[in-house]
């Protein structure tokens, strides 16, 4: 034994040990009093290489997805609201911050089991997909390809369309099929015209093979993103409100049963129209928070929902509320 602790000290060093320590750790099942014996270091010294190997990502920690599907708020879920299937994250004594992370986590560790070689799966827009793209894991995924399915807007946010699905195409090792045009042009026939420009056409046409789609709901209020991104202005948003919009998806408007509000902004649009987004083989709802309850019932009840990514509160809220 003192031999073998001399040999590993003296040739592990560096990122090595780090290496080294996971391995004994996660493969073999060597508990730290094992390890720090065959090593011949301090069981706090292994404490903190195993804390570097998460931290530079070396190793990935991850509860399989039945522990969150089959959760009590899950099945209700499905049974409810004739969905597919729920994944279900904690979040006792969590804040909005860290209910929000948790979510999106969730979402980032489920979505690759639910794709497969062949699907074009699009992708919206906003903090909740662009977050959930940065969470997830380096993989791929044979004849993937990731649709942006609304135009390009100037935000200040960080998180514009073209970032949401480059992102997540890059992180599934996808096709990424962009759209190069604005989501909002100043008229209508200007929009009309634009969409008749043989590149656009073609890209709008091939929104067409989306099967699935990944989206989290817009917020109606003053301050929600449609307004922020310049998508809408203000008095849209009063026009749309006295409509009975309750939500948005891909920057077009919903009411209260998930029915499309065409409005003044339909015309001068370029994206994919919400009755596209019905009835597709998969519609993923990220619902991070409590603030998007009213907004992911009515797309639950439009029928663009076939599986769903929250917390238990949320999903809580949703059962009464439903």
């Amino acid at each position: 034994m003192a031999g073998t602790k001399r040999r590993s000290k003296g040739r592990i060093s560096g990122e090595n040990v780090v290496i080294e320590v996971s391995w004994l750790y996660y493969q073999e099942g060597l508990n730290q009093k094992d390890i720090a014996d065959k090593l011949a270091i301090s069981r706090a010294t292994v404490v903190n290489y195993l804390q570097e190997a998460r931290e530079k990502g070396m190793v990935n920690i991850s509860l399989t997805a039945p522990a969150f599907t089959t959760h009590r708020a899950a099945v209700e879920l499905v049974e409810k609201f004739g969905l597919t299937s729920a994944y279900i994250m904690p979040d006792e004594d969590a804040d909005m911050e860290e209910m929000f992370t948790r979510v999106v986590r969730g979402a980032a560790s489920w979505l690759p089991e639910l794709l497969v070689p062949g699907d074009r799966i699009g992708v919206a827009w906003g903090k909740t997909m662009y977050d959930m793209a940065e969470a997830m894991e380096r993989q791929r995924i044979d004849d993937l390809a990731v649709l942006q399915l609304i135009g390009s807007m100037a935000t200040p946010y960080g998180f514009t369309a073209e970032a949401c699905s480059t992102r997540l195409g890059q992180k599934l090792g996808a096709e990424i099929l962009n759209l190069h045009a604005p989501a909002i042009l100043s008229n209508a026939k200007l929009a009309d015209e634009l969409r008749q420009e043989p590149i656009i056409h073609r890209q709008l046409d091939r929104l067409g093979s989306c099967n699935k789609f990944v989206f989290s709901v817009g917020t109606v209020e003053r301050d929600s993103h449609i307004v922020g991104s310049g998508l809408a202005t203000q008095d849209d948003l009063a026009w749309y409100l006295e409509q009975g919009a309750r939500g948005v998806i891909c920057g077009r408007f919903v009411d209260a049963e998930g029915h499309a509000i065409h409005g003044p902004l339909d015309d001068r649009m370029i994206g994919i129209p919400l009755e596209h987004l019905v009835g597709l083989e998969m519609g993923i709802l990220v619902t991070p928070g409590p603030d998007k309850i009213d907004a992911s019932l009515a797309a639950i009840r439009g029928g663009y929902v076939t599986h769903m990514v929250t917390s238990l509160s949320v999903a809580d809220a949703l059962l009464a509320a439903g």
